[in-house]
């Protein structure tokens, strides 16, 4: 007896479904995504083994580099609450007025590298126009009378933290260039030791372990 051959038939599996729960997927990512902007000094660290992450809040980031041949300082603070307060102070000590809107501007810059006199022409820039190199000169970190404005941001971010309500003490850590001389490092030491914060940490980049 012969044997009945069955017909084939091409087998299809619908994949509309599957493709719905990408698209979906990539248009969550995409929309809570938070874009990172660029350093306005960016800066090569020292390489390390260290694994330890730096706290997310509570910590204030001065960063050292070169921009143009000159040596510049840069200072980040991450809460914005103290960013506000201590700009409050810097604007009584200094004499310069900022507006509520150049407040709330301020307020969302992670990093800034200008004498307080010229924040305002900052803030007034957009934000891929501030990262720009050589627009921000550096804070003066001058020993010479009222000019070590860096001295200044670091004590009022530690009184805006206290004004807050902050139970525990501002961190402090040091982001420095690979290549970056020793003495302009030890400045800001010496700058953060004056106002006893003998604790603070130092930025690098991590490596694999020499065996």
């Amino acid at each position: 007896m012969g044997k009945v051959k069955m017909s084939k038939k091409s087998t299809s599996i619908d994949m509309t479904a599957m493709c719905d729960v990408a698209f979906l997927l990539l248009t969550f990512f995409i929309l809570t995504a938070t874009a990172k902007m660029p350093e306005p000094l960016p800066v090569d660290t020292p390489n390390s083994t260290v694994q330890t992450k730096l706290p997310e809040t509570g910590l204030v980031t001065i960063t050292v580099g070169k921009s143009n041949g000159q040596e510049q300082v840069f200072f980040g603070m991450k809460d914005r609450a103290i960013r506000s307060k201590a700009l409050d102070y810097m604007a009584q000590k200094y004499g310069v007025t900022f507006s509520p809107s150049e407040k709330a501007q301020f307020e969302l810059v992670d990093e800034f590298g200008v004498p307080v006199q010229g924040l305002k022409q900052l803030l007034a820039m957009k934000a891929s126009d501030r990262a720009k190199k050589g627009v921000q000169p550096g804070i003066p970190v001058d020993s010479i009378g009222d000019n070590n404005q860096l001295k200044y941001w670091i004590q009022f971010a530690r009184t805006a933290n206290i004004d807050n309500g902050g139970t525990k003490e501002l961190q402090f850590a040091i982001k420095g260039d690979a290549k970056e001389q020793y003495p302009q490092i030890k400045k800001i030491m010496d700058i953060l030791q004056d106002q006893k914060i003998n604790n603070f940490n130092l930025v690098t980049g991590l490596r694999g372990k020499d065996y």
